[in-house]
């Protein structure tokens, strides 16, 4: 397995140290914290609540989002903050990195650090079809900002690098356990062959600035009407995994089961369809995107073992249990793959 290395990430991201970065940030506009902090849910990076009071004296909170070391250039993340402002001028709701003496991105003792707005919501509730045809018309309004040009520095979401690499690295620095290794290589093999068989039925297919990972926990409701029409409803949150590909990508993960599909298709598709058109040939690749992000989570989860935050969190990845349904899920997904692609009811 893995070495792990003498200082993992964050090892010296204290409370104390959390604060001091914040204060540095704020000096130019006179923003100070006041010793309150709560640590958010987040595996990737670390994002916290920060009480804090502006020039004037006001009390309020921001969030403060310290990226992780090495995942990002800059530049790729940079680019993630001027899209996300791009849609917010277009009044698409969504959450910008603030803009402090110039910069949205920070470098404070070693650390990579952004502030946010912080901007409250809850669950959306996916079985209420008016609710989810309201979601697809705000990811069409993304998408037509995201296809008017492409980015330049952060990737595009790929058969390579999702599937065929995650496979490859898992399987040499030896995760699998050896009882299961012949297994997982023959299946996520399988696995792979059907997701080509996929993209080759959809055929060429847009690749567009996407945000990357919209389950219904990025994507925040709020029902209550404000001074600004951008706080009432849906507005998406955490940008991170923002990169090219195609727009199904933010549409699969809210379809639910099979069984639940071709009803919530029939809303997402609906609003969307209001401001962007969508191609239905990019079904075909529901499945196929499903199985890349399982393979690509496995070895995401490998790739951080030396952050002890994920040890904790994922105890049960270090284990035969993990493989075997991991084998089990696959073999789903290759019988999933050979199955005509869902469709939104008539």
């Amino acid at each position: 397995m893995n070495d792990v290395p003498a200082s993992p990430p964050y090892a010296d991201l204290t409370p104390d140290a959390v604060l001091n970065a914040i204060d540095v940030i704020g000096r130019p506009t006179g923003l100070l914290t006041t010793g309150t902090l709560l640590t958010l849910n987040s595996y990737e990076n670390r994002v916290f609540q920060v009480g804090v009071e502006d020039a004037d004296g006001r009390a309020g909170f921001v969030i403060a989002k310290f990226y992780r070391p090495g995942r990002w250039s800059d530049a790729q993340i940079e680019e993630e903050h001027a899209f996300v402002a791009e849609l917010v001028a277009a009044e698409v709701p969504a959450v910008p990195a603030r803009t402090i003496d110039g910069r949205t991105l920070h470098h404070v003792d070693g650390h990579r650090v952004a502030l946010f707005d912080r901007r409250g919501g809850r669950a959306p509730n996916l079985d209420d079809d008016e609710v989810l045809e309201w979601i697809g018309r705000f990811i069409a309004r993304t998408h037509v900002l995201g296809a008017a040009q492409p980015y330049a520095q952060r990737p595009t979401l790929d058969i390579e690098t999702f599937g065929t690499e995650p496979r490859a690295w898992l399987l040499a620095h030896d995760w699998v356990p050896p009882a299961l290794n012949a297994a997982y290589a023959s299946v996520s093999q399988q696995a792979l062959d059907e997701v080509r068989h996929c993209f080759a039925r959809a055929g060429a297919v847009a690749a567009i600035r996407l945000h990357g990972d919209v389950h219904e926990g990025n994507v925040l409701w709020r029902d209550t009407q404000t001074s600004s029409q951008t706080d009432f409803g849906p507005h998406f949150v955490d940008f991170d995994d923002s990169r090219m590909g195609p727009a199904v990508q933010d549409l699969w993960m809210l379809m639910g089961s099979r069984d639940e599909a071709p009803r919530r298709l029939k809303a997402l598709i609906g609003g969307y369809e209001q401001f962007r058109e969508f191609d239905d040939r990019e079904l075909h690749l529901v499945e196929a995107l499903r199985t890349l992000r399982l393979l690509h989570y496995s070895a995401w989860i490998a790739r951080r073992w030396d952050d002890p935050a994920f040890p904790a969190a994922f105890s049960f990845f270090d284990t035969p249990r993990y493989w075997e349904e991991r084998i089990l899920e696959l073999r789903e997904q290759v019988a999933a793959m050979t199955e005509p692609p869902p469709r939104p009811a008539r």
